[in-house]
C-alpha cells in the first residue's frame, strides 16, 4: 500500500471526513524519494470545536508513525465546513521549493 494510500484510510478511519484531498508534492523538491512531501486539505466536522493547532496535533498524532519516518513535510490546511464554504473550497498553492539541488544559484 503507499503511503498516501495509507494516510488517506488512517484519517479517514477516525475523523468523520467531509472532503480530503491529498496532494504529493515530492515532485517538486530535492531527493528520489517519491512519497515524502505532501499537502492535507481536510474538511471535517470533528474540527468544529478544535482550534487551529489541536486539529493540527491531532493530525500528527494519528500519522505520527508516517510523519517519523518516510513523510518529510506535511503541509496541513484543515477546514470546519462552514469554513470551507466560507472559502468556497479554496487552498492557495504550495509555494516553490527553494532547497537543495532545486535552489537558485
Amino acid at each position: 500500500m503507499s503511503i498516501a494510500s495509507t494516510i488517506e484510510a488512517k484519517l479517514r478511519a477516525a475523523i468523520g471526513v467531509q472532503h480530503l484531498h491529498l496532494e504529493n508534492e515530492s515532485h517538486m523538491h530535492s531527493g528520489t524519494a517519491t512519497e515524502s512531501h505532501f499537502k492535507l486539505t481536510l474538511v471535517a466536522g470533528d474540527f468544529a470545536d478544535k482550534r487551529l493547532v489541536q486539529r493540527h496535533q491531532l493530525i500528527y498524532g494519528l500519522l505520527a508513525e508516517e510523519l517519523q519516518g518516510p513523510v518529510h513535510a506535511l503541509a496541513l490546511h484543515l477546514f470546519t465546513p462552514e469554513e470551507w464554504q466560507a472559502r468556497s473550497g479554496e487552498v492557495m498553492p504550495s509555494p516553490t521549493c527553494l532547497g537543495g539541488s532545486k535552489a537558485d544559484p
